[in-house]
């Protein structure tokens, strides 16, 4: 009895598509290489940001005012005491993680100045929204600067389907960028924090 159907559903042309559509269902969807995934190590990152030479880590402690600033950037409290960075003169390198939808996405900022040079995503682990690793939209930061109202100084384009991604990107350029200023080297000489 089986044999007949099969006989049928092949003559009948139907077969091919049956077989798809059980392939389809019954696997599991299969996961691509452009999905969640760790893009770029610390090391290729520093190494990127810096010239090849990487400097020493330090560390920011926060202070409570800072704290504050970052609760009124993001709209939520920053749960990290301190914060580690790297910095070469005026350019400091900051790796933070922040949340997509669930999980976290782990993104690399070098700021030169008042303003990014660089934003890499080191780590994607959702299901959706990883196309803000790609350069067409990592692009978009570099040059941003943090407006009279703490916004970003670039108009950031979203992303269909990856509105919280493009979000969680776009809070920790803003918070690497006050960081960024914190840790700054003062006009005067003096060494930095």
């Amino acid at each position: 009895m089986f044999a007949k159907l099969i006989k049928r559903y092949t003559s009948s042309g139907l077969m091919p598509a049956v077989v798809v559509f059980a392939l389809c269902v019954l696997l599991p969807r299969p996961v691509f290489a452009s999905e969640a995934g760790q893009y770029l190590s610390v090391g290729d990152f520093l190494a990127s940001a810096f010239g090849g030479a990487e400097p020493q880590a330090k560390v920011y402690w926060l202070p409570a005012g800072l704290k504050q600033d970052i609760q009124r950037l993001t709209g939520r409290n920053f749960p990290l005491l301190r914060v580690r960075y790297w910095q070469q003169g005026a350019r400091t390198a900051w790796i933070l993680d922040e949340i997509g939808k669930e999980m976290p996405i782990t993104i690399g900022v070098v700021v030169e100045g008042q303003s990014i040079r660089q934003l890499d995503i080191l780590a994607f682990r959702e299901s959706r929204g990883w196309e803000v690793r790609h350069p067409f939209f990592t692009k978009q930061f570099a040059g941003a600067a943090l407006d009279e109202r703490r916004r970003l100084s670039n108009r950031i384009d979203g992303i269909t389907g990856a509105t919280l991604s493009v979000r969680a990107v776009s809070h920790v350029a803003r918070l690497a960028l006050l960081l960024a200023e914190e840790v700054a080297p003062p006009a005067d000489g003096a060494s930095a924090p």
